[in-house]
């Protein structure tokens, strides 16, 4: 016996299997995303080192992390931090390709930046950057890998 249609006219469905839909997720927005991630930590990172004690004063006194707080450095600083914000949009429009060389060498690179932040910020009050860091390199090794095995 066939099942009758509360309509009438239209055709009965397929039963339907429980459990959440699911598709695949473009490379392209993957990695656009995990730059996001990876943008939100490091304003995070930012945001929470000026409740540590006597950074604001130092940062006032013309300190930074890397020596003596300069135009250039803080320009540096601006450059560096603009990369992983402009990854977000080029790895949505870049050519497979260049997009694909770019994101490795840029997950590499920014790796390597976290890795030297992270074993030089050993102490106490600096634990939630060293957290934050480890997940910075986490997702930056997640970018690289996601990269470099780009599907065909």
């Amino acid at each position: 016996m066939q099942p009758i249609s509360l309509f009438g006219h239209l055709p009965m469905m397929e039963t339907i299997k429980p459990g959440l839909e699911d598709f695949k997720i473009n490379v392209r927005i993957k990695l656009s995303a995990l730059w996001t991630v990876l943008m939100f930590c490091y304003v995070y990172g930012d945001f929470f080192i000026l409740f540590v004690p006597g950074h604001i004063q130092s940062m006032m006194s013309g300190n930074s992390g890397v020596g003596k707080t300069t135009p250039v450095t803080i320009l540096l600083f601006a450059v560096l931090l603009s990369i992983p914000a402009i990854m977000i949009f080029l790895s949505l429009i870049l050519r497979p390709k260049t997009s694909r060389l770019l994101n490795i060498s840029m997950g590499v690179f920014f790796t390597v930046i976290m890795l030297l932040t992270v074993a030089s910020s050993v102490e106490k009050w600096m634990m939630f950057y060293i957290y934050l860091g480890i997940v910075e390199i986490m997702i930056t090794l997640l970018i690289t890998s996601i990269a470099w095995r780009w599907p065909k």
